[in-house]
């Protein structure tokens, strides 16, 4: 007698049991790396506010990425380097600064990087003020970089504060590599010894400062003026017509400037020369040298100035020397600087001209 089949005895399914597992598993692991990821993000954002000047995190030192309590750090916001008004600023005062130190085989290429130790610094001021400045002439500690620092920001300040400067720099701004304080010195410098370039008018850049309080960062954004008007900057503040004309009658500008070429061209004529263009043709100085003599009734020696002048330092000479004429013929000292005539700045060779036409008006 067969006894009846028994039902298998069900065995365990171990396959769920491990996929539930390696589930968990695998979700505490995604959670962890997430957690991972979001701690890294956080410490990625936290270097990236904490850092200097450079946006770039490879270039950050470990040492600058925390701040001490209630210290603040202020960086130009990547969208402002970005502007081609300050790009043209940093690259117009890197050019001066080489052309200045030339001689001294110096090359700046950064200048954050090249300015902070004091050390081009002291050699750019000691080129402009024809004077020595007793410091040491090679230091490595930063408490050495400081001390040159410190003398020589004295002696700017010494050379500005007479002229009403606004000194928006110190001595740690430019050891901590802040670009707008250095941009803020360079500039000051550049104007008052009446450097032979050209800025570019209103630059302004956001800045963003930082500043750790309670153990918490905040941050804030500012605009700040570096540039402002050519003639503002050189303390040049009375106005006079052709301000006006340029701010509030620009319709009227095309009248002045035909008088002006009628009447200079009443002389140049006799020369068989002729001007088209105010702005560009007396840039090399060359037709308002030959124009004063027209106007004095003189031969001007040629050997005084340069007939083909092709480099900037030759044109500024000719437009100088041209002003000289104008000081001995009675006329008073030109408003405008001979490197405003070369660098085609309208307003300066207009002022320059009417000067010319306001004496010599009725000669024929």
């Amino acid at each position: 007698m067969s006894s009846a089949p028994r039902s298998p005895t069900p065995r365990p399914r171990r396959m769920k049991k491990d996929e539930s597992f390696l589930g968990k598993l695998g979700g505490t692991l995604a959670r962890k790396r997430r957690a991972r990821e979001v701690s890294d993000l956080q410490e990625e954002g936290k270097n990236a506010i904490n850092s200097p000047m450079s946006p770039a995190l490879a270039d950050v030192h470990p040492e600058d990425t925390q701040l001490e309590e209630n210290e603040e750090r202020t960086m130009i916001d990547p969208t402002s380097k970005e502007d081609p008004k300050f790009k043209e600023l940093v690259k117009v005062l890197l050019d001066w600064i080489n052309d200045v130190l030339v001689e001294e085989r110096i090359i700046v290429k950064q200048l954050e990087e090249d300015l902070y130790d004091g050390q081009v610094l002291q050699k750019l001021l000691e080129k402009l003020a024809g004077c020595k400045l007793n410091v040491a002439e090679v230091t490595q500690s930063e408490i050495g970089q400081k001390q040159k620092l410190q003398t020589v920001l004295e002696a700017v300040h010494d050379l500005l504060r007479p002229r009403g400067w606004a000194l928006r720099w110190s001595v740690d701004s430019i050891h901590g590599k802040n670009l707008v304080a250095i941009l803020h010195l360079l500039v000051s410098l550049a104007m008052h010894f009446r450097a032979p370039i050209r800025l570019p008018e209103h630059v302004t850049v956001q800045v963003v400062v930082v500043r750790k309080r309670e153990g918490l960062l905040h941050s804030s954004h500012i605009s700040e003026e570096l540039t402002t008007t050519t003639e503002m900057m050189m303390g040049r503040f009375e106005r006079d017509a052709f301000d006006t004309l340029f701010d509030h009658a620009p319709d009227k500008l095309s009248v002045v400037k035909k008088s002006l070429i009628t009447f200079v061209n009443k002389h140049l004529n006799k020369l068989n020369l002729e001007v088209t263009e105010l702005e560009t043709q007396f840039a090399d100085g060359v037709y308002l040298v030959l124009l004063m003599g027209l106007l004095e009734d003189y031969f001007v020696p040629l050997h005084h100035f340069y007939l083909t002048p092709e480099s900037f330092d030759q044109k500024v000479h000719n437009v100088s020397f041209a002003f000289e004429l104008m000081l001995d013929g009675g006329l008073k000292k030109p408003k405008a600087r001979p490197e405003d005539v070369v660098n085609l700045d309208l307003k300066s060779t207009l002022r320059v001209l009417y000067n010319l036409f306001t004496k010599y008006k009725n000669v024929e």
